[in-house]
């Protein structure tokens, strides 16, 4: 796995729009993989919240009979965060903006997870 290359599929995916302010490739177990993020985030705790959010995400839509989680969103009066797995061994976090167009979002995600999840 060569970082370079996945923070370039990162940096791409917040280049798709100018709704996205960071992204983040981040193991299963939390660990910062690859980013893309401004000056100023914590990486450490965006990594441990959000493989910990995908996890409980998992399990509420196997425990309610949901079928396979395809996204977890969170949405706050500043922005939202969307986390998605990115193969069986990470999660991809982006952040956007509160006005974000999410279905826009949602299918520049689903394509940057899957090529993340090759790349690994």
């Amino acid at each position: 796995m060569r970082i370079d290359i996945l923070e370039s599929t990162l940096k791409e995916l917040n280049g798709s729009t100018a709704d996205i302010e960071a992204s983040a490739l981040i193991s299963i177990d939390g660990l910062l993989v690859a980013s893309a993020m401004p000056q100023g985030m914590d990486e450490d705790r965006i990594g441990a919240m959000s493989a910990a959010i995908l996890s409980m995400g998992e399990r509420a839509a196997r425990e309610l009979a949901r079928g396979a989680l395809e996204r977890v969103l969170i949405q706050g009066s500043n922005g939202v965060i969307i986390m998605t797995s990115a193969g069986e061994e990470a999660v991809l976090t982006v952040t956007a903006k509160a006005n974000a167009k999410l279905g826009l979002l949602f299918l520049d995600i689903k394509r940057a997870a899957q090529t993340l999840a090759s790349q690994i």
